[in-house]
């Protein structure tokens, strides 16, 4: 059965950021819509299965592993499972990218600053 869930449904607290987790709604992926300010975006994390993003609008400085790429309104990236990575938003403008991933849970380990010292 196809079902609408409402944005606000999907939004993080106190955030324009939408947040959709598959096993609550029969799905086998989640994904984040993520709208960011210049500056901001996730600290250093990983997962164990692939992630994918989009960007829809802005720019993103990813990092993965110890590479880092630029990616603009229409470019896409995807992370290999296990490896660290982290986006910022780049631009002057909003950033808007969706990040895909390929698992109905979503599992994240966050870099520690011991983890942080090791992949220097």
């Amino acid at each position: 059965m196809t079902a609408i869930i409402s944005a606000e449904h999907l939004r993080v607290v106190d955030s324009p950021t939408l947040r959709f987790e598959g096993t609550e709604h029969g799905s086998a992926v989640s994904f984040f819509l993520v709208t960011n300010d210049p500056g901001q975006g996730p600290g250093l994390h990983r997962h164990p299965y692939t992630e994918t993003w989009t960007v829809l609008e802005g720019e993103a400085t990813i990092q993965v592993g110890a590479e880092t790429f630029i990616a603009r309104a229409g470019d896409s990236a995807v992370v290999q499972p296990d490896l660290w990575h982290a986006f910022t938003n780049s631009g002057r403008g909003t950033l808007r990218i969706i990040c895909i991933h390929a698992s109905a849970v979503m599992i994240q380990e966050n870099a520690s600053e011991e983890t942080l010292t090791r992949a220097r």
